[in-house]
């Protein structure tokens, strides 16, 4: 039980960003007392950190956020692997041949997501089902509806060292939410994980019909 509620810790962290030891508690529906002790240890192995935020009134309140090593307790698909492969590709075939690899994955995405989302009728339900692929794939995406529009977010890249070593992967992925929603369908990242942001997060919308 120790076990589960620690890594549902983790997860909310990851999942949320931010947030007061009550705010977890009640999230994850357990006593503060022992999300306290849970966070407490974590702290202590330098998984989680907290920042005392003062107020208008009263005492400050402690914030508790992953640690970077708290965020390397997630997958990121044998980083060292791919980083290896990828320093292979660039030295034996040039930019020319990481480009070439990266197309090909991008075409083998477009086709089984294209496939997921062909015959889903609406954009929500389109934008939904592209979410459902992407935590499928280790990204923890989720889905908000604001205004006349939604934001994907993913909450982790399971990509993330590929995407350091070679940022075309994350201007591919761009480019394939782009294709698979449709060119009725505008599509901005307002929020990148490799430029210092938590997480990547992409605004998605109906263009405006002129």
């Amino acid at each position: 039980m120790a076990d589960r509620t620690r890594t549902r810790l983790l997860n909310a962290l990851k999942s949320s960003g931010p947030q007061t030891a009550a705010d977890l508690a009640k999230g994850l529906n357990v006593t503060s007392v022992a999300v306290r002790q849970h966070l407490d240890g974590l702290h202590q192995e330098e998984l989680v950190g907290f920042e005392d935020i003062k107020g208008s009134v009263g005492r400050p309140k402690r914030v508790w956020d992953l640690t970077a090593a708290g965020h390397q307790q997630f997958p990121d698909n044998h980083s060292n692997l791919v980083l290896g492969l990828l320093t292979g590709l660039n030295d034996f075939f040039g930019d020319e041949g990481l480009e070439k690899l990266i197309s090909h994955r991008e075409a083998q995405s477009r086709k089984s997501y294209q496939e997921a989302i062909d015959g889903v009728p609406d954009l929500a339900g389109r934008v939904d089902k592209l979410a459902e692929l992407r935590s499928q794939e280790g990204y923890m995406a989720e889905v908000i509806e604001e205004n006349d529009g939604f934001y994907l977010v993913e909450n982790h890249c399971s990509i993330c060292a590929a995407a350091t070593a070679c940022q075309g992967f994350c201007r591919s992925e761009l480019r394939l939410f782009k294709d698979v929603l449709g060119p009725e369908v505008n599509v901005e990242r307002t929020e990148h994980q490799l430029s210092g942001d938590r997480r990547c997060v992409y605004r998605i919308e109906p263009r405006p019909q002129l």
